[in-house]
């Protein structure tokens, strides 16, 4: 069976993103949400979120892409349904299926009315088992029909970053597909290869090894970040070390890579934190050790504690401090477990006044903070409203600043550089800097300078692998 016709649950960060992709490369798609807001603004034509692209191929999808409140007219119309729901994290960090398994009993309300068989795709990051174990039993008893007979049942989560969705999603580094049966995994197969522009390599199997990989990515890929920052944290106490260039030297070996090996301040955003907490959970809950997943997340959380305590050194007393990033990345307005954002309540939790500019965070985060913080309405003002400015978001609109922007008349100024993004730039009086793990320059110690060629090699790698200054840019953030 060819699927032509598609439906999508869930217009969210990664829901309405897909069903604009898959309406954009000629499958008529209907997406379905419980916001008559979102639906509104899809049916008119309006990105109901914000992300880069997402306007242009809403656009160029017109006439192929309606969305509706309702699920059967939604069922009825499609071949194939995508759950793309939240699974918020409870208190012991497993993930809430509240969301997918309301989803699943009105699918499968919908489905007891349609005679004809219908895919049904699981992308949102689930526990291992739930597929199977909760998922599958919701849709057979309301429905009234069998897994393999009347429907079938894939789990195939995307590996996605907020502010590239729309780029990883049509070029994927590869395709995970969890499967009922093997002609379920095949009919999806056949078409992501449809709508893919990569011919990406795919990877089918069951579906609780399908879970299992969602979550074993994003921990294996937090303790590669976690590793990098860890050499940053011990290069800024070795006279003459450079992070970059250590870690430059480390991607050369085809066993680590160069990707998501720049050392910095700790990762954040709506899934690395989260997931490693869900493996450890997991692991508790079936007697397997999970210590390298709790010692990575306990390390990232350290990291604001030794920013914010760095800033308070620096910081002379009853000044200010300017935060220049609230975002947890590049070209994305979120600010969930951002490290500017958590840098802002640490200091103000201790009294310490703090201006914050973000090009695109700004209102997500006024929303949340509090205590003495003030949000920029430009990057000047923050900058000259600070005794010490700390760079958290390496924004395009940061990296063309010089120091020469920092200068403050008649005081000086610190600038906590923490993506290293002024290194090797001419310094005026009264700007000190401080960029993020490097040790003391090995020039002024009468050592000769070696780092600069080393770097060259790590801009390469970067350009040639994708990666960027940014830890969760290429791989993995899935909703």
């Amino acid at each position: 069976m060819e699927l032509k016709r598609i439906s999508v649950v869930g217009m969210g960060r990664l829901g309405a993103p897909m069903a604009a992709c898959f309406a954009w490369k000629g499958f008529p798609t209907v997406g379905v949400d419980v916001d008559p807001g979102k639906v509104r603004a899809l049916n008119q034509g309006i990105a109901p979120i914000h992300e880069p692209r997402l306007p242009e191929v809403i656009h160029a999808a017109r006439g192929r892409l309606a969305a509706t409140l309702d699920y059967e007219t939604a069922i009825r119309m499609s071949d194939v349904t995508f759950i793309v729901v939240p699974t918020p994290s409870k208190d012991d960090g497993a993930f809430s299926l509240e969301h997918v398994l309301e989803t699943a009993k009105q699918i499968g309300a919908a489905l007891r009315k349609k005679a004809n068989y219908h895919l049904i795709v699981l992308t949102s990051t689930v526990m291992p088992g739930a597929t199977e174990d909760k998922v599958k039993p919701m849709l057979e008893s309301s429905s009234g029909k069998k897994c393999g007979d009347g429907f079938g049942l894939c789990y195939s989560p995307e590996f996605i970053a907020l502010g590239s969705v729309i780029r990883d999603f049509l070029i994927p580094d590869f395709i995970l597909i969890g499967e009922s049966d093997s002609e379920a995994g095949t009919m999806l197969a056949g078409l992501y290869e449809s709508v893919c522009d990569n011919h990406p390599p795919f990877a089918r199997m069951n579906i609780i090894n399908a879970e299992l990989t969602k979550l074993a990515v994003n921990t294996f890929v937090t303790t590669k970040i976690t590793y990098a920052n860890m050499l940053a944290r011990l290069c800024e106490r070795l006279p003459g070390a450079h992070v970059d260039v250590v870690t430059s030297a480390l991607g050369l070996d085809s066993r680590i890579g160069p990707k998501y090996l720049k050392g910095a301040i700790g990762y954040g955003g709506p899934c690395f934190p989260r997931d490693n907490r869900a493996f450890a959970n997991l692991a508790h809950a079936i007697g397997a050790p999970a210590t390298l997943a709790e010692v990575t997340d306990l390390l990232n959380r350290q990291q604001i504690q030794w920013l914010a305590a760095t800033v308070k050194q620096r910081l002379p007393r009853g000044q200010r401090v300017g935060i220049l990033g609230l975002a947890y990345k590049p070209h994305s307005d979120v600010v969930e477990k951002s490290q500017g954002l958590m840098l802002a309540q640490a200091l103000a939790g201790d009294g310490i006044p703090v201006i914050a500019y973000d090009p695109e965070a700004a209102e997500n985060a006024r929303r949340v903070l509090s205590g003495p913080v003030a949000l920029a309405a430009s990057i000047d003002e923050c900058i000259q409203r600070a005794a010490v400015v700390v760079v958290t978001t390496p924004w395009e609109e940061f990296k063309r600043l010089t120091l020469y922007d920092f200068v403050q008349m008649g005081a000086e100024r610190v600038v906590m550089d923490c993506w290293r993004l002024y290194e090797g730039m001419a310094q005026p009086p009264g700007v000190v800097y401080h960029p993020i793990g490097i040790g003391e320059n090995p020039a002024e110690n009468g050592q000769p300078d070696y780092h600069g060629q080393t770097l060259a090699v790590f801009n390469a790698n970067a350009e040639s692998t994708g990666n960027t200054h940014a830890h969760a840019v290429h791989l993995s953030e899935t909703l």
